[in-house]
Order: structure tokens, then C-alpha cells, then sequence
């Protein structure tokens, strides 16, 4: 349920926080007040397009945030929450609270979180489905999305869990038949692929690889490639460092023994003193290691042979057995993996002839437990399609389409053989089709012209659904916002639609946008929107009535003034059709 909704710099709107209650709430005004701008700013927030036009002009960003609570018992978007680590709040009542923000820029960037977690469009779009439908402006309408229309019906033939449980028997017997697919290659194809494999396991067990032998090889290969011009550099190293009367070591041997006789005269020396025996003592370390080196340097033109064929033989390997490069590991822990890999591969190409048997007979089971569930599924459709059709059709001739006709049409999932198919949710297609008139052929609820009618069509399916959704305690979406409903409709139909919405405001949180008082007043909740000019500025702003307000605002509903006659009438209507709780 939506709780709060702030608005900052959207459009004609400066700043503006609204609290919304449960159930029926309205939101009226004036033409050109700004109805639009409030249900526009929602679509925004449900993850619609947004543009930089939409920034109120002279200001860097928009944004819109909600504090929405959720209702425990909805798993689906429990489940979202959880699978993306997104904790909610908890609050009273089996209520969970979350807070949603969305901006965008001058720039065209912009920013969504649920709660602090950054997330994307695609997201953001995903979760609020979940929670809204926004109905009568073609956005955000689950109504015309036909993957829905099974959810639907399945709902309302309160199947859900059966379906859930075809599901997992589905995805079961996809996976064994993809199993015994791969077990039930060509003995040929299976010898040759397991002679490769036990090629490759003998060819690099025999090579006993070494954790970074490759480059200690290679650094030792160019050693001993360039030995002649490492020798010169190290005969020229020798010569002015440890070898000749003018050699470092000589010279500083010398320094060191003046610099001891000038301490003994002056004791202020004795810290340089000190330190230069550190270097002195330093530097006949080095040399002594240097000789070590110097003497052991010879040149091995065997060595070097042997260095050259081993690191030919593992780029060889490297080559045949690495097929991407993996920054993450070393040549020689890939050539290691390859063979874990091909051992395990090995080892399940012996044993699949063991298991085929097995898994035949364990398809065989799966294959008439499907058929079996899916033909259970279909009768159950089958009845609720029919009774759900005839519920709607009389739902929307209450609702001002006399010459409707509603159909929810179950046909055989077929595959491009004509064959029935079996999908994860059985072998049946689900489409809702409708004429609006008679005489017109059925089609799909997408072909619909009017958003009024549209709204109106799924104002009926919401009907329908609301004694199967509240007694199996699955919430599904929790808010629905109805803009154009009173699209071409008026009088006694009017006062049907506002029948029927106030129904499924005891269940749902309903928001309507309206221009008729017929239907304002038998709102829970009612808001007025309204636009001022102040300072050379224009505002949009929107807030609750109380009842003075509320019976006014109906008043100018009817009549385009509050005059005396237009107060009664409003009057008489509120009492007549009011529901007795009210904003302010």
C-alpha cells in the first residue's frame, strides 16, 4: 500500500508529501489543475520513461520517493527483496515498510534506490509491478500482457499451487531428458571423445607440471641466450667494483681506515663514522655474493637445450589445451584445471552407461505424471474459463457496456508440428479476448481503443478476483490507480463504476482519477488537485478535503459552483452514497 508520496520540482509541482489511507481514494479538480501531473510523477516512480522535460524549469533534478508497506503475505515480492538482499522495515499489522526513490537530471542521468540499494530501470520497473497497476494510459497495464492472462485465470480457478507443483515436475523431467540426450551419443562419438580425454589427462600427468615453471624457464632461457653479454656486464662489474687497486670496495676499504683515524682525533666523527661502516660492511657483502656469482657463471649450452624443449613443450600444451586466457590463474593451474575437468568428464562417460537404464525409467515416470497433471490443469481451466467469462461479461454490463462480450479463450499449446506442447506451466494458451459491440469479432484486449474501457475491463477481472485472492491470503498487486475510467460514461453507469470500485477498496488500495461526482463521492479518501500562480510562478499542488471541502468540491463537480442548489445536491449525494470515513 502506497503510505507517502513526495514530489520535488516535477513538472508544475514544487515540493509537495502526501498520506494516503487504504482503501477508495479520488483525486479531482479542475481541468488543466494538474491531475495528470500526480499520476504522471506515480508512473515515473513505477519505472515509466522518464525525459528532462519533465524537470520543473529552472531546477537541476526532479525526483519522486514513496514509503510503501507491504502486506507479509505477498511472497513474490518478499522473494524479490530477499534474492536481492534488500532488507524492509517492520512495521504493525503483518506490514513490512520500504522506501523507494527515483531522480533524473538536466544531464539525462539519473538515480533509483528500494531503500539504500542502488538499482536499475529494468528493476525498478520489475518490483513496483509487483506492488501497482496503473491502468487507463496504457502503461504499466498487466491486462495486456497475454504471460498474465494464465496467472489470472489461474488464479481465480484457485490452482496456483498445482501449477507450481507441474512446474517442478516440468523442469525435473527437462533436465533428466537433457541428461540422457548427452549420455545417448554414438558409442563411436563417446569412444573417440573419451580417447581424447584420456589422451590429454596421460599427455599432461606425464609433463608433471610445476606452479610457475614457465617463467622461472623462460627468465632462465634468456640467460643463457645472452650469457656472452651478461658475462661482459659482469667482467665490467667486477673490474670497477671488486677486482682493480681503484675498485669501490679498495677505495672505500681505504676511506673507512682514514675515517677510523680521523674519529680518534675528533669523536665528533663518530656518528658519520658509524654509518659509513654500515656502508663499508654493506658493500663487502655484496661483493662477496658477487664472486659467489661470478665464479659460479658458466655457459651450458646442454642447459639450454633442455630449457627450450621443456617450455616448447608446454607452450605446446598451453597452446592445444588453454582456449581463453584467465587473468585470475596461471598456464600452468589452466593446464591443471583442463585435467580435472577431463578426469571428471571421463568419469561420467564410463558410468552414464550404468545410469542410462535408471534414467529412462525415471522419464518414464515423469512423462505420465505430466500428462497426467496437465490434463487435471485443463479441466480446471477449462471450467473456470467459462465461468470466469460469463462472470466478467455481466460484470461489465453493470459497468456500462451492455453489448460486451468477454472471453477467455483456452486453446492446446502447440508446437510447430501442430502437436500439443508441454511448457512449464502445462499445454494450455490462455488469452482474454473481448468485443466491445455487437457485432465486432473478439480480439485481444490490446486492440482496445478506449482507456475507459480498458480500466473498466480490468475494474471487472479485479472484481472477479477478489473473494479467490483474499481467501487464499495471496495479495498479488496491492494498489491500483484507474485514470480515464469515467472515459464516455456517466448517470446510472457512473454510479456503478463507483459501486464496484468502492468494492474492491475493501480489499485493495484504490486510487481513481475523476471528473464525476458520482463516483468522487463514494471515495474513503478524497483529494483535491488545484493550480495558482504566485510570484510570476506557476504550482501545482494536491491535498485532502475535509467534509466542508469535500461537499464544495462535489458541489462544483455538479453544477461548476458551490451555489446553494449545487450544495444540497452534493449533500444528498454524500449521504446517500458516502462511505463515512474521510481525509482531514
Amino acid at each position: 500500500m502506497l503510505e507517502e508520496l513526495s514530489i520535488r520540482n516535477y513538472a508544475l509541482i514544487d515540493f509537495i508529501t502526501l498520506s494516503f489511507r487504504s482503501g477508495f481514494n479520488v483525486l479531482t479538480g479542475e481541468t488543466g489543475a494538474g491531475k495528470s501531473i500526480i499520476v504522471g510523477s506515480l508512473s515515473f516512480l513505477l519505472g515509466g520513461k522518464a525525459e528532462v522535460d519533465i524537470i520543473r524549469s529552472g531546477c537541476d533534478e526532479a525526483s519522486v520517493s514513496a514509503v510503501i508497506s507491504v502486506n507479509k503475505y505477498n511472497s513474490d515480492v518478499i522473494e524479490w527483496l530477499k534474492v536481492r538482499d534488500i532488507e524492509c522495515e517492520d512495521d504493525v499489522n503483518d506490514s513490512q515498510t520500504i522506501i523507494v526513490r527515483r531522480n533524473i537530471k538536466t544531464s539525462g542521468r539519473g538515480s533509483i534506490f528500494i531503500q539504500n540499494v542502488p538499482v536499475t530501470k529494468q528493476d525498478l520497473s520489475e518490483f513496483m509491478g509487483l506492488l501497482f497497476d496503473l491502468h487507463g494510459q496504457h502503461n504499466h497495464e498487466s491486462l495486456l500482457k497475454k504471460d498474465s492472462h494464465r496467472i489470472l485465470l489461474d488464479r481465480f480457478a484457485g490452482i496456483e499451487v498445482e501449477v507450481k507443483d507441474f512446474s517442478r515436475t516440468f523442469l525435473e523431467l527437462s533436465e533428466k531428458r537433457k541428461t540422457l540426450e548427452s549420455s545417448l551419443k554414438s558409442d563411436r562419438e563417446r569412444e573417440e571423445r573419451l580417447e581424447l580425454l584420456n589422451y590429454a589427462v596421460d599427455e599432461i600427468t606425464k609433463v608433471n607440471i610445476q606452479a610457475g615453471e614457465i617463467r622461472e624457464l623462460e627468465n632462465e632461457a634468456q640467460k643463457l641466450s645472452d650469457f656472452e653479454k651478461l658475462a661482459g656486464f659482469i667482467n665490467s662489474t667486477a673490474e670497477y667494483f671488486v677486482d682493480g687497486e681503484k675498485s669501490v670496495l679498495s677505495l672505500t676499504r681505504k676511506a673507512k681506515n682514514a675515517l677510523d683515524s680521523a674519529s680518534a682525533v675528533d669523536s665528533s666523527l663518530g656518528e658519520i663514522n658509524r654509518r659509513f661502516e654500515n656502508l663499508y660492511y654493506e658493500a663487502e657483502d655484496i661483493a662477496q655474493e658477487f664472486r659467489s656469482y661470478k665464479t659460479g657463471l658458466a655457459f651450458d649450452p646442454q642447459r639450454l637445450e633442455e630449457v627450450n624443449e621443456r617450455l616448447s613443450l608446454l607452450y605446446k600444451l598451453k597452446k592445444k589445451y588453454i582456449k581463453a586466457a584467465d587473468n585470475q590463474i596461471s598456464d600452468e593451474e589452466a593446464l591443471l584445471q583442463y585435467k580435472t575437468n577431463a578426469q571428471a568428464e571421463i568419469e561420467a562417460l564410463n558410468s552414464a552407461e550404468e545410469n542410462r537404464d535408471k534414467l529412462k525409467a525415471e522419464i518414464a515416470v515423469l512423462e505420465k505424471s505430466i500428462v497426467a497433471k496437465a490434463q487435471s490443469l485443463r479441466e480446471k481451466r477449462t471450467i473456470s474459463s467459462k465461468n470466469l467469462s460469463q462472470l466478467i461479461t455481466g460484470i461489465l454490463k453493470h459497468l456500462g457496456m451492455p453489448n460486451a462480450n468477454y472471453q477467455v479463450k483456452l486453446s492446446p499449446r502447440l508446437n510447430e508440428g501442430g502437436q500439443t506442447s508441454f511448457g512449464p506451466y502445462g499445454a494450455d494458451d490462455v488469452e482474454f479476448l473481448i468485443s466491445a459491440n455487437t457485432g465486432e469479432p473478439l480480439k485481444d484486449l490490446a486492440k482496445i481503443a478506449s482507456g475507459g474501457e480498458l480500466s473498466r475491463v480490468m475494474l471487472a477481472i479485479k472484481t472477479a478476483l477478489l473473494s479467490e485472492e483474499n481467501r487464499e491470503q495471496s495479495p498479488g498487486v496491492e494498489t491500483l490507480v484507474f485514470d480515464e475510467i469515467d472515459t464516455g460514461i456517466g448517470g446510472e453507469i457512473a454510479l456503478k463504476v463507483g459501486e464496484y470500485l468502492t468494492k474492491i477498496g475493501q480489499f485493495k488500495q484504490i486510487f481513481c482519477v475523476t471528473h464525476l461526482a458520482s463516483i468522487a463521492v463514494r471515495a474513503d479518501n478524497h483529494f483535491k488537485v488545484d493550480k495558482k500562480t504566485e510570484g510570476g510562478r506557476t504550482y501545482t499542488g494536491i491535498g485532502p478535503l475535509n467534509a466542508d471541502g469535500r461537499k464544495k468540491e462535489i458541489a462544483r463537480m455538479l453544477a461548476g459552483d458551490s451555489g446553494s442548489a449545487a450544495l444540497a445536491h452534493a449533500d444528498e449525494l454524500i449521504q446517500k452514497y458516502g462511505n463515512g470515513k474521510r481525509s482531514g
